[in-house]
């Protein structure tokens, strides 16, 4: 049977390069930790936060997030899409997700609150209803994407081809329809 930790803090942790035993972490928080590089196989994390915390090309293969909120993490090129994908759930706020990958994966109705997703990847995943408020987009990548009822309102330097993703009342604003019709190469003053 599983180790189940609730309700505990960790602050200042240096977990890098390491593998962590399976365990479930319910209603913990993870303050200044470092992840990068470590091993989070097969561990579940349920109505967890993470702040200041560092997961550069940390593995997550079948791991379960539930309700979890990170907020200022540094997350490139982490691969989100080998997650267990029951119920995930997951919240950034000021995160650095560049070069990180949601391919296939569905994440609906996730925020993504002033984050960096430069080079991020959308490739067929699902990220219906779901908010880029303030999140700069260059070079994202969104392939057969299901973009439905998205809120790109304030997002910044998006590239997408409305032919090549499903984007049925997804919101944009008027500012920001170039990364709509880039493709097109006409110039919009």
């Amino acid at each position: 049977m599983t180790e189940t930790i609730i309700d505990q803090s960790f602050e200042n942790m240096n977990f890098s390069g390491q593998k962590m035993p399976a365990k479930e972490y319910d209603n913990c928080v993870f303050k200044h930790c470092d992840f990068s590089n470590v091993d989070m196989s097969v561990i579940t994390f349920l109505e967890c936060r993470f702040e200041n915390c560092d997961f550069t090309s940390v593995m997550l293969k079948n791991t379960t997030v539930q309700n979890v909120v990170c907020v200022e993490c540094k997350m490139q090129g982490v691969n989100f899409s080998i997650c267990n994908d029951f119920m995930f759930s997951i919240q950034f706020k000021n995160c650095n997700l560049n070069y990180a990958s949601f391919y296939g994966f569905v994440i609906k109705n996730t925020l993504f609150d002033s984050c960096l997703l430069k080079e991020t990847d959308f490739t067929d995943a699902d990220l219906t209803g779901s908010n880029f408020s303030n999140s700069e987009l260059s070079g994202a990548i969104f392939n057969n994407t299901i973009a439905e009822k998205v809120d790109f309102t304030l997002a910044n330097n998006f590239d997408i081809d409305p032919s090549q993703n499903k984007l049925k009342n997804a919101k944009f604003s008027k500012n920001n329809l170039i990364g709509l019709l880039r493709k097109f190469n006409i110039n919009i003053s």
